[in-house]
């Protein structure tokens, strides 16, 4: 039997829907796991409020839910797996975070049971970078903190549970803290008077860390330096560039590292501030960007070497906080470091093979040319997700420290997003440790 036109379509006009529902459905993306306690045994937690955060076009809740009695959560989004995005477990007044990359559909997050016991958290290592830009001396730090709470708790105070100053006559840049995971959150600060500020985060079991930067004055490209210590460390680093000479009472000569010189001390007291005197200039940029790769020798300022002596590799014994010192390498760069950003920064490829020359005049001035025109070619864009990163840097160590000098760059040339900077910052920083380590 012929049907009419009109009941034909009015046939198919079901499938047609399914097939609309369907694409749609598609285009959805979901994300789903299980929130833990680490302080009870990894025990699901319940009735946690979960969050989707859309990174991109600033820090937006785009989805929310809690988790079911088995711990387990969902969300369902178009915009999921378009963009980083984050996922938020709140537990009792407390942040906890996971990134959620493109291509991954399960995000598992820990939480832990607040502390406010400030014998929670160590201070092995406090790092300081300093990097002249002109007449203002920009000055990195990060300390290194370890959770080794028992049982696991996370230290938290909402009305500050981290404390630092900033030598008199500094201005703050900003401060960022990083957890377990690697991902680095950028924190508010509260200020409390006379260079004093605090930061409130829950420092996680495991291993955290707090960057702060600063510019100081930097006249007659001198500067002498009063650093407070507000908390124990069982070591501080001083790092500065080798045309620059520095000396502080206590910290010897530690060797070379990306370029860079070494100093040590070993136990750093609460309450026993320490001065620095600091002279010299910035590297030549041409200079500074080959920091990054062959160590020649470098001659140390300071008190802490003659003027005369060599420093060599830097010594076994940084072991495990190698890993602190490339990262804090890496993030003075953040600070602002215009003799740097300024060059237009190409992806780093290998060098293929040279070419036999050629010979005869015209054969030579189209080889001329040819290389021009690869001269004149832009750079790539930088890697937009974090399996790029991975593929870049799995080679060897010396990839990785690369890799997180050029992300450095290209944020501050503006050429990657800071929500892409973030991911891909604490992927390649998660990278390193575990290169380090073995």
């Amino acid at each position: 039997m012929n049907l009419p036109n009109h009941m034909v379509r009015l046939r198919w006009l079901p499938l047609v829907a399914l097939l609309l529902l369907a694409s749609v459905a598609a285009r959805a993306g979901t994300v789903s796991g299980v929130i833990h306690n680490g302080t009870n045994g990894n025990k699901p937690a319940a009735g946690v409020d979960v969050l989707l955060i859309q990174l991109q076009g600033g820090m937006s809740v785009v989805g929310n839910t809690k988790t079911d009695a088995d711990g387990h959560y969902q969300i369902d989004n178009p915009a999921i797996g378009q963009g980083p995005m984050l996922i938020r477990a709140v537990y009792r007044g407390v942040f906890f975070h996971q990134p959620l990359t493109p291509g991954t559909s399960t995000v598992d997050v820990t939480v832990y049971e607040p502390t406010t016991n400030p014998a929670a958290i160590q201070v092995p290592l406090r790092l300081l970078v300093f990097q002249p830009n002109g007449d203002k001396l920009m000055v990195g730090e990060e300390y290194s903190i370890q959770n080794n709470s028992n049982p696991p708790a996370a230290y938290f105070k909402q009305d500050g549970d981290f404390e630092f100053t900033i030598p008199q006559g500094a201005e703050l840049d900003q401060v960022s803290t990083f957890g377990p995971s690697g991902m680095p959150v950028r924190q508010g600060t509260i200020d409390k008077g006379k260079g004093r500020y605090a930061i409130a985060y829950a420092f996680q079991p495991g291993q955290n860390g707090v960057r702060i930067s600063y510019i100081l004055p930097y006249i007659d490209n001198q500067a002498k330096i009063h650093e407070n210590s507000t908390y124990d460390a069982q070591r501080a680093l001083l790092v500065i560039p080798p045309t620059m000479q520095i000396a502080s009472a206590g910290f010897n000569a530690a060797g070379t590292e990306q370029g860079f010189n070494v100093f040590s001390k070993d136990s750093l007291k609460t309450g026993a501030g320490f001065d620095i005197t600091i002279s010299g200039t910035a590297p030549p940029p041409a200079d500074a960007a080959a920091q990054g790769g062959a160590q020649p020798d470098q001659t140390g300022g300071g008190a802490a070497s003659a003027p005369d002596s060599t420093i060599e590799t830097a010594p076994a014994r940084l072991g495990n906080e190698k890993w602190i010192l490339l990262g804090g390498l890496a993030a003075i760069f953040a600070v602002g470091v215009a003799l740097l950003v300024r060059q237009p920064v190409p992806e780093v490829v290998a060098a293929p093979a040279p070419a036999p020359a050629p010979k005869g005049r015209k054969a030579q001035r189209a080889a001329q040319a040819a290389q021009t025109k690869v001269a004149s070619t832009p750079p790539p864009l930088p890697a937009a997700s974090v399996e790029r990163v991975q593929r870049e840097v799995n080679s060897d160590l010396d990839a990785l420290k690369d890799t997180l000098l050029r992300l450095e760059l290209r944020r501050q040339a503006g050429t990657i997003t800071d929500e892409e900077y973030a991911l891909e910052r604490g992927r390649a920083e998660q990278l390193l440790r575990d290169l380090v380590q073995g």
